[in-house]
């Protein structure tokens, strides 16, 4: 599955360096579409409502710190009802379908959907599509009414089933085309939103009057652009669980450690956070923040110093962190799963192991060692009292956009204010923890932990933020995306 040739980007540019990054709409390829009045301002609930409508020039800034001298830099169109809608009621077939791993909320932004579709809009039709993309031509679908969803939020998992991989762009474009369907909500990951924009992709070469929204899904929160992604919130206070399990068992022997493992294949957010709200945690290893086991400043030295300090320790590592050193003592695969993401070795385990034979060998004290992988009792809750707001709204922004004529496009917060996001945004890098950024600072000086970095590490970390900063300043692509190739930095600048 290949991620969609950005050939029709729509970029709008104005004065003081303003650049509108915008999503694409049915009338950029379907002329003369008729428009009807929006059914909201008809709606009893909204009528207390001073302004029913966003206006269609309101966009929000992807960046809100600037210097005095910044350009405006770049925008997203703001996300909410509009006066005017592409569908009426009446016409509208939609479906919602689930790909990926679980995460908390999958099923509250299920029912917001369809009830979003129901009571805002009118909407009678509204199909899950059963088990993943391969759902759309090899299962049954299931009818969605507010009646079948009223309780789902209160569940974890997904009602829809969920699977990897299964992408036929073909035969999914097919189905739509076959069953009718004209507005499809695509809830998943990095990996299921670049099959929605394949999907978007493939509409738009047909003509056909068929909306592909994207509901961003990634408990690692390691999806660029949006503040963050929803899950993330229950997934941090669930894995404050397993920490604080983890501290009673180490304080209640002598040189007790509590190993915890939390998801973060290549986002170390979950472990940070979690750490930071936790304040049991002596150490939190992430696949950002490099670290080494044996010698002056590593591992090893640093759990015996805060054993003889304190009698016991608790250390956090993200599923994605050490991997590297992993590889070097274990033989390391390069199989992926259907979703194309590296299969990893359990770095918790073998940790475990290590600090084990590290204090055995060494025979300068005994340890009492537990080991605890809390990761799919975390994925399978319900979303708490949070996340479940964030996902009524991000249902309810995904519905009007879908109204209002936009695909193409996801949806999520920046900077506090709900957007659409064209798809290629989301899908050209992933969300990491940035570890010479202040919230890790945060980290290390509230666990007192060696950052387990040398010199030469965090003056190559500088040179890159220079490197990507100097590009900023004097280069830009023609669709005002910057690359810097050798540093792997994408950013933004005025034209």
């Amino acid at each position: 599955m290949g991620a969609s040739a950005n050939s029709n980007t729509k970029i709008v540019t104005g004065s003081a360096g303003y650049v509108l990054e915008d999503v694409p709409h049915l009338t950029d390829y379907i002329p003369d579409l008729p428009t009807y009045p929006n059914p909201l301002q008809d709606n009893p609930a909204y009528s207390v409502v001073k302004q029913y409508f966003v206006n269609v020039d309101d966009t929000v800034a992807q960046k809100i710190v600037v210097h005095k001298s910044s350009p405006r830099g770049i925008h997203f169109r703001r996300a909410g009802p509009r006066q005017r809608v592409y569908f009426e009621s009446d016409d509208v077939h939609a479906c919602i379908v689930t790909c990926g791993g679980l995460c908390p909320g999958v099923n509250t932004v299920i029912r917001e959907i369809v009830c979003g579709l129901y009571h805002m809009y009118g909407v009678k039709k509204v199909l899950g599509i059963d088990g993943g993309y391969k759902g759309f031509y090899a299962r049954n679908t299931v009818t969605l009414t507010p009646k079948t969803v009223n309780d789902i939020h209160k569940r974890g998992g997904t009602i829809l089933g969920t699977s990897r991989g299964g992408h036929d762009t073909s035969k999914i474009a097919d189905s739509i085309q076959d069953r009718g369907i004209n507005q499809v909500y695509i809830i998943g990951g990095d990996g299921t939103q670049k099959g929605a924009s394949v999907i978007f992709e493939e509409i738009r070469r047909r003509g056909l009057k068929v909306v592909v929204a994207g509901i961003p899904k990634t408990i690692d929160n390691d999806i660029p652009v949006i503040d963050k992604s929803f899950g993330f919130d229950s997934a941090v206070e669930e894995a404050q669980r397993a920490i604080n399990a983890a501290h009673v068992e180490a304080g209640s022997i002598e040189n007790g450690i509590g190993v915890v493992k939390l998801m973060g294949r290549y986002s170390g957010f979950i472990a940070m956070h979690a750490t930071l709200a936790s304040r049991d945690v002596d150490c939190c290893l992430i696949p950002e923040s490099p670290f080494y086991l044996e010698g002056e400043g590593g591992l090893f030295e640093f759990i015996e110093k805060r054993l003889r300090e304190n009698g016991h320790m608790v250390i956090v590592i993200a599923e994605g962190a050490g991997q590297e050193l992993l590889s070097e003592s274990i033989q390391s695969t390069d199989k992926e799963d259907a979703s194309g993401n590296k299969l990893l070795q359990d770095v918790g385990l073998w940790i475990s192991q290590k600090i084990k034979d590290y204090f055995a060998k060494q025979n300068k004290m005994a340890i009492n060692l537990k080991y605890i992988d809390p990761t799919y009792m975390i994925r399978a809750i319900p979303s708490n009292a949070s996340d479940n707001v964030y996902c009524t709204l991000l249902a309810q922004s995904a519905v009007h956009g879908a109204m209002a004529g936009y695909t193409g496009f996801t949806v999520g917060p920046v900077n506090g204010r709900h957007s659409y996001i064209p798809f290629y945004r989301v899908n050209e890098k992933r969300n990491k923890v940035v570890i010479t950024d202040r919230m890790w600072a945060r980290l290390l000086s509230s666990t007192n932990q060696p950052s387990f970095l040398s010199a030469k590490d965090i003056l190559e970390d500088k040179k890159d933020e220079e490197n990507c900063t100097e590009l900023l300043a004097n280069d830009h692509s023609s669709d005002g995306r910057l690359i810097n190739k050798e540093s792997n930095c994408i950013s933004h600048t005025a034209l």
